[in-house]
């Protein structure tokens, strides 16, 4: 695994609508394997690989693998007469992982890195009472460190507002801000790089890929919705992060997935029910091949492979996800095993489509 690619990915700054560094650091690395590679009007990277062994006198199945590009942020809705920068959250957060963060603000003039805190007492004036509220999200401003008129020159209402954290590799985990999704992005990039170096066509894939890097996840499936009803799926696989619970304070039945147990292949989540002849053929596949696999099920949550499933007349789809502990922090973790299950599986079940 090119695990310097990964972060790259993770650290490159890119909001739900702001997505471009993301996708021209993509675009970068994936030179030479693909026939097609196009941007649509939303700003989804579409990039087409050709059957390597022609179905006929039939036409190939087309496989659509969905990955989003997006990380939850901030737009910056407000400059003060102080300098401090208020915001406005652009995806899920939950306030209470947003205290004392460092963050960068991106901006047309260049990247000013900041604190991020809540408006309010510290803990040396504050009452007990007023230590134990939790703020909503647009309570949080950020401090740049210059003078006000700097500020509101450089800063315009509009930008965005990432997690300023580094990616780090640990003896069995990655952790990362943005491994959700980036790692979908590194798994699609990896297992078409396998595909690309199968030297006979039958190990490649005798289907249509079509592997969509989508914008604007994180707020609605929005460039997944209508970049499959441009591509035209037949089979749908959405890849992205679920769940991995299992750490202290939370029970085994609400673990949804567990770090070390393999690739999870998602059954159901609260915006898709799964093709279950799809999931059963990539299990199959997963046993096969002799890849550590894991079934899941999501109850809140969803992902790009749902706009697949119901894009045009609709498509057989299913989700490969990397369990991912502390998700939507800037710690989220991922066990080096399943990620590495999760491209081969991607590697392993592309050629199985006819």
């Amino acid at each position: 695994m090119d695990l310097d690619l990964l972060g790259k990915l993770c650290e490159t700054p890119g909001v739900p609508g702001r997505e471009e560094r993301v996708r021209r650091l993509i675009t970068k690395s994936i030179k030479g394997l693909f026939d097609e590679v196009r941007t649509d009007p939303m700003g989804s990277l579409i990039c087409t690989r050709k059957p390597t062994t022609p179905s006929k006198p039939r036409q190939p199945t087309r496989v659509m693998i969905a990955a989003h590009m997006d990380e939850i942020g901030f737009y910056v809705r407000h400059v003060d007469d102080k300098g401090f920068v208020w915001i406005n959250p652009a995806g899920g957060f939950d306030a209470r992982n947003l205290f004392s963060r460092r963050v960068l603000v991106c901006c047309a003039s260049g990247d000013y890195e900041g604190v991020m805190n809540p408006s309010g007492k510290p803990l040396h004036i504050s009452t007990p009472e007023e230590r134990k509220k939790v703020p909503e999200t647009t309570e949080f401003f950020i401090d740049l460190g210059m003078d006000a008129k700097s500020v509101q020159k450089k800063v315009t209402i509009g930008d965005f507002v990432v997690m300023h954290e580094p990616f780090i590799e640990q003896p069995r985990k990655v952790v990362s801000k943005a491994l959700d999704n980036r790692v979908a992005c590194f798994v699609a990039i990896e297992a078409t790089r396998i595909l690309a170096k199968r030297r006979t066509q039958a190990a490649r894939h005798r289907c249509e890929l079509i592997v969509v890097f989508t914008v604007q996840e994180e707020v609605g499936l929005r460039g997944a919705t209508t970049a499959a009803n441009s591509v035209g799926a037949d089979i749908g696989i959405g890849l992205d992060t679920t769940l991995a619970c299992d750490t202290p304070g939370i029970g085994e039945t609400e673990w949804v997935s567990a770090h070390g147990r393999g690739v999870a292949i998602m059954v159901q989540d609260s915006s898709m029910i799964a093709d279950h002849k799809l999931v059963n053929d990539l299990c199959k596949v997963a046993r096969t091949k002799k890849i550590p696999y894991q079934r899941c099920i999501l109850p809140r949550g969803g992902q790009d492979g749902a706009a697949i499933q119901r894009a045009g007349s609709g498509a057989r789809t299913a989700a490969i996800v990397c369990g991912t502990r502390y998700i939507h922090t800037v710690t989220e973790s991922i066990d080096k095993k399943d990620l590495q299950g999760a491209i081969d599986l991607v590697a392993a079940w592309l050629p199985t489509v006819k």
